[in-house]
């Protein structure tokens, strides 16, 4: 199952992402650190589209 929150900075496969705060959307390739919003700065995102993050990697630290 994959899932439906991501944390900015986790690695992510190619998808779209919603800022949870102001629906800001954004599409990236597969990247090693998912940027927090660029509007709002929220560092939580819905996934749209694509896998998100993989559920055996861990959420980064803090």
């Amino acid at each position: 199952m994959k899932k439906d929150h991501v944390p900015s900075g986790s690695d992510v496969s190619a998808g779209t992402f919603e800022c949870t705060k102001c629906g800001n959307v954004i599409k990236v390739q597969s990247i090693s650190s998912l940027p927090p919003c660029g509007k709002c700065h929220n560092g939580d995102w819905k996934v749209l589209t694509g896998k998100g993050d993989a559920e055996v990697d861990p959420y980064p630290k803090s």
